[in-house]
């Protein structure tokens, strides 16, 4: 009987690493998108998601803002949920139980804190720090709730460089400083967060944006605007990504529109390390990270790529 000599391709390695946590795969998921209770971080993480990203929370509960807070515009998401959370000791609550299911499974978790002042940017990392996340992001970039706190740290490199700086002082674990796409520079604001010690930057949150209802001659949103997200905030934030990785030398969780396995690669060819994945869930149901890391093996195998690293920054070296 003949015997087949060639073997079965291995798949890829799609394992990537973040200040040190390393993640099976690069897709992680957003905050603000299913990460509001333990049980469905651990169902994402069962369905495919590298790494997972708690919703921000806040020094005190949060109501949010009332319906209506999302709407589907045709080219992408617009939403203005409001940071609803249940504040600070509560969500440590729930990252404490998703991490001892988390954990065993070698999924990162990642919290993420909201604050109006940087002492409360301490506070709160402080209080989620106990809880034992791998990493800690801090959302310096929410468009949503600008009427109640002011200009996002995010604008200004100081105010950036502040919060940083004084939660990295404050924890044990990496920190994440997440960008708004919504400035002049943004590789300038990620580079102050570099310098005052971030240990990676995600980019980007969602870019504010009005959808207006002609027949009822009002905003759709109760908070009148909101942040896009999903095909049309692609564009946007592949150029930050592609605008930051020119300048700073931690890792990149690239976020912004990624709906497939292409999408993903693209994100890495700009100079990503990790990819968010959010607004996929809603256009492509659950099973949304199975499928962009088929759609992404698929692809390296055609293009007889072996690992990341192969094609991560690929569009600064043309």
């Amino acid at each position: 009987m003949r015997r087949h000599s060639d073997e079965t391709p291995s798949a890829p390695d799609l394992s990537c690493e973040i200040a040190g946590v390393r993640l099976s795969n690069p897709l992680v998921l957003a905050s603000g998108i299913l990460g509001t209770s333990a049980a469905l971080m651990v169902r994402m993480a069962r369905l495919g998601a590298g790494a997972i990203t708690a919703k921000s929370a806040t020094r005190l509960p949060r109501a949010g803002h009332p319906s209506p807070i999302l709407f589907d515009w045709g080219h992408g998401l617009i939403n203005a949920v409001g940071l609803t959370n249940p504040g600070a000791e509560g969500m440590a609550a729930i990252l404490h139980e998703a991490r001892k299911e988390l954990a065993p499974m070698g999924v990162p978790l990642i919290a993420s804190v909201f604050a109006a002042r940087v002492e409360e940017f301490v506070e709160v990392a402080r209080i989620l720090a106990a809880a034992g996340p791998d990493l800690i992001e801090l959302n310096l970039s929410c468009p949503n709730v600008a009427a109640e706190y002011g200009e996002m740290f995010a604008a200004s490199p100081q105010a950036t460089a502040e919060a940083v700086a004084a939660v990295k002082a404050a924890v044990p674990c990496p920190v994440i400083a997440k960008l708004s796409p919504n400035v002049p520079d943004i590789a300038r604001i990620a580079r102050a967060a570099e310098e005052a010690g971030a240990d990676a930057i995600t980019a980007v949150n969602t870019m504010p944006g009005m959808v207006i209802d002609i027949e009822a001659g009002r905003p759709i949103l109760t908070n009148r605007e909101g942040g896009l997200s999903g095909p049309a905030l692609k564009p946007i934030a592949i150029r930050c990504v592609y605008e930051i990785a020119r300048v700073v030398r931690i890792p990149i969780i690239g976020t912004g529109g990624v709906l497939t396995g292409e999408d993903a690669i693209e994100m890495l060819m700009a100079g990503a390390t990790a990819v968010g994945v959010g607004s996929a869930v809603a256009y492509r149901g659950l099973g949304a990270f199975r499928a962009i890391r088929q759609e992404m093996e698929a692809w390296m195998r055609a293009h007889g790529v072996r690992c990341l690293a192969e094609i991560r920054g690929r569009a600064h070296r043309v």
